[in-house]
């Protein structure tokens, strides 16, 4: 159960007294957590001096909020770059062309949406067509909430589009199905393995391997759709809000080793997709080769696929009315 356990972690680097530490916040989403165990330590060792990075983790609106409202962040790495633009604009915290920063428009590493299924596949789930059916009942998180959840939304309908349904009534159908709809995709996946709901878990996909790690005596299986959306979760330097702590210079530092060979790695031994190319080719047994399409190719952008389906009054609200 630990890798439900952490809600808000404090990630204490290096060594020597409190106060003669560099104190690095990075507000980041549910699905990160493991991975920046692992890469904060790493980071941490390529300093002259020691450092302690506060991690905080939720779902990636929620976070983004919190930003807005006054939550100090250094960094934030959140799941869709909607959220960092909202943070851009109504906070004046960091620039709008934040995007121009950073490699791959701050993008260190991609995922996908895939299927977590139980053991054996009982109800034979293969494609986007097959969560249509009326006996699979298919879990998620609620895109209100979840960056990962929005993901999970925008995969579904462009599945559903390209299986040649109608993807308003496909994705009406399948949230009209869902019993639950946690506020984050921890939670999502709680209600799945511990709780026993659903057939069928809309999961990233480095979720899906690490809960199959965690809990293999279930005997959890991925299923990888024929086509998927590709999820570019990016990260941005808080620029005004790193300026007045001091930490401009490290925060920057802290996100272009995210895109180093080292980084890269350590991100793939977390089961998400690395864009450094020699890293992508190193890891091609892990991650399956399927089409993906992106949020600009099927809904013309993040602001657009917000206005039309999770704004108030989107298309999101006219097809949900919670149980």
């Amino acid at each position: 159960m630990k890798w439900f356990a952490i809600i808000l972690g404090l990630v204490s680097l290096g060594c020597g007294a409190r106060d003669e530490q560099l104190v690095l916040r990075n507000v980041s989403y549910d699905t990160t957590r493991e991975m920046y165990v692992e890469l904060n330590e790493a980071f941490a060792a390529t300093l002259d001096g020691p450092v302690r990075i506060e991690q905080s983790h939720g779902g990636s609106g929620k976070q983004a909020r919190s930003v807005i409202e006054g939550l100090g962040a250094d960094v934030v790495t959140l799941a869709l770059a909607y959220d960092i633009d909202m943070i851009a604009e109504r906070s004046g915290l960091l620039a709008a062309g934040w995007r121009d920063r950073l490699p791959e428009g701050g993008v260190p590493f991609t995922s996908t949406i895939v299927f977590l299924v139980r053991r054996g596949n009982p109800k034979g789930v293969r494609g986007w067509a097959d969560l249509e059916r009326e006996d699979v009942v298919v879990l998620t998180a609620n895109p209100k909430t979840s960056g990962g959840a929005r993901w999970n939304y925008l995969a579904a309908w462009g599945g559903a589009r390209r299986a040649g349904l109608d993807p308003r009534a496909f994705v009406e159908s399948l949230y009209r199905r869902a019993p639950v709809l946690d506020a984050g995709a921890r939670g999502s996946a709680a209600t799945f393995i511990q709780r026993g709901m659903g057939d069928v878990l809309l999961s990233w996909e480095n979720e899906a391997f690490l809960a199959r790690r965690e809990f293999a005596d279930q005997g959890l299986e991925i299923v990888w759709p024929e086509v998927s959306i590709r999820a570019e979760p990016p990260v941005a330097v808080v620029d005004r809000m790193a300026e007045r702590r001091g930490t401009l210079a490290a925060a920057r530092a802290y996100l272009d080793f995210h895109f180093t060979v080292q980084g890269q790695r350590i991100g793939a031994r977390h089961y998400f997709r690395p864009v450094l190319p020699e890293i992508l080719r190193e890891t091609a047994d892990i991650f399956p080769e399927i089409a993906m399409f992106t949020v600009d190719e099927e809904f013309g952008g993040w602001n657009e696929a917000h206005r039309r389906h999770f704004a108030q009054g989107g298309v999101f609200d006219e097809i949900y009315r919670p149980r």
